[in-house]
């Protein structure tokens, strides 16, 4: 038996997804979902961003403090090391897709702070079923997935980051996927050069998937006889 606390989650975000697909309908549907119970903590539900016909998806753990708070993904010190990552690689911000596994922040107190807390593979899976759909309306030619838990949450629990980083991986749901470290990684080193180090393999990684973008686009103008 369940708490009574518990009756009102159902243990899977599919029990709420929206009878017709559309972004928008996924987005107002993704306000009211009690699949796992993080909503009780969190200020808002944080939905997917971009355009509707992204080439490509990138996608993070899950909101942090400043999202939970705008009800926006990437918005705060992680978001900005991803804009300027994305610039340096050449992608323009409006071919992405920005979204994350997991669509509440999950966080602990710390005095009058409250600080990230990783999902568990739980509550990962509880709302997977948002990002499989985002995933099948946009159907873009890449998708990058920032950080371990993003990574093993679509490529499987033995997937590391570490060893598989910047590779561009065939996939049963898109062309391409890549899998690289969440930017809020390059943040948490301890010193400046680190830091620009971290950048600089991480702005690489993009660069790859830059380059899988511009040759995908190349081949769609070539003539049919010359491809």
């Amino acid at each position: 038996m369940h708490d009574d606390e518990d009756d009102d989650v159902t243990g899977s975000a599919r029990d709420f997804l929206p009878a017709r697909l559309s972004l928008p309908a996924l987005r107002a549907a993704a306000d009211g979902c009690h699949g796992c119970p993080l909503y009780r903590n969190a200020t808002q539900t944080v939905f997917g961003a971009g355009p509707t016909g992204a080439r490509l998806i990138l996608v993070g753990e899950q909101p942090g403090n400043d999202e939970d708070i705008a009800g926006a993904p990437f918005v705060g010190p992680a978001g900005r090391v991803l804009d300027q990552a994305l610039e340096q690689a050449g992608i323009a911000r409006d071919d992405a897709y920005v979204t994350n596994v997991v669509k509440h922040f999950k966080w602990e107190g710390r005095g009058n702070r409250r600080l990230h807390k990783k999902p568990s593979a739980r509550e990962v899976g509880a709302c997977l079923p948002w990002l499989e759909k985002e995933i099948e309306l946009i159907r873009p030619e890449v998708l990058v997935c920032l950080g371990a838990t993003a990574a093993q949450a679509l490529l499987g629990r033995s997937f590391k980051v570490t060893q598989q980083r910047g590779v561009l991986l065939p996939d049963e749901r898109v062309p391409h996927v890549l899998a690289t470290v969440h930017p809020s990684s390059i943040l948490r080193q301890r010193t400046s050069a680190d830091r620009r180090a971290e950048m600089a393999r991480f702005t690489a990684d993009l660069e790859v998937v830059a380059d899988a973008l511009n040759q995908r686009r190349e081949a769609g103008r070539r003539p049919a006889a010359a491809r």
